[in-house]
């Protein structure tokens, strides 16, 4: 699966929205991030008002790539799902169909059982609005990645 761009429409939008709502809502968190795994955050829920949404989901990047790296050193693909513990809140983070981040945080109203549990019913339900984004974008995502800075100065003259 490529990891170019995706070009999210209103409708998938809306679809992921959804999904990031049901989560929020029955695993009793607080906030909770889609982010691809270029570090560009896609949708959220919840209590959003207080986080730096484009640091957040940069550093959720990160820290999958980070482990991903330390997973190979052990001769694993990569960890598919981190835990941290803080004194207030919590944060779960797994990957979804190699190509999305879904990030749960949560205080002590839930649990990290019930987040897990949440989480995997969840990602089948954001892997099929995935693959209908994939589907949808056809090669319009390579087209875009294709376009040179020759192109790009050609648009504004």
């Amino acid at each position: 699966m490529g990891q170019g761009n995706l070009i999210l429409r209103e409708r998938e939008y809306e679809a992921f929205q959804s999904v990031l709502r049901k989560l929020l809502s029955e695993a009793y968190a607080k906030v909770v991030f889609l982010v691809d795994k270029n570090g560009t955050l896609l949708a959220s829920a919840g209590q959003t008002e207080r986080f730096d949404t484009t640091s957040l989901a940069s550093l959720a990047a990160g820290n999958i790539a980070a482990t991903g790296g330390l997973a190979n050193l052990i001769g694993e693909k990569e960890f598919s799902i981190l835990f941290h513990e803080g004194e207030r809140d919590n944060m779960h983070i797994s990957v979804v169909a190699d190509r999305l981040i879904l990030v749960v945080i949560f205080d002590r109203r839930s649990s990290v059982g019930l987040v897990r549990l949440r989480v995997r019913r969840v990602s089948m339900e954001l892997e099929t609005i995935l693959a209908a984004v994939l589907e949808d974008a056809g090669g319009e995502a390579g087209m875009i990645e294709e376009l040179t800075e020759d192109d790009i100065e050609s648009l504004f003259k």
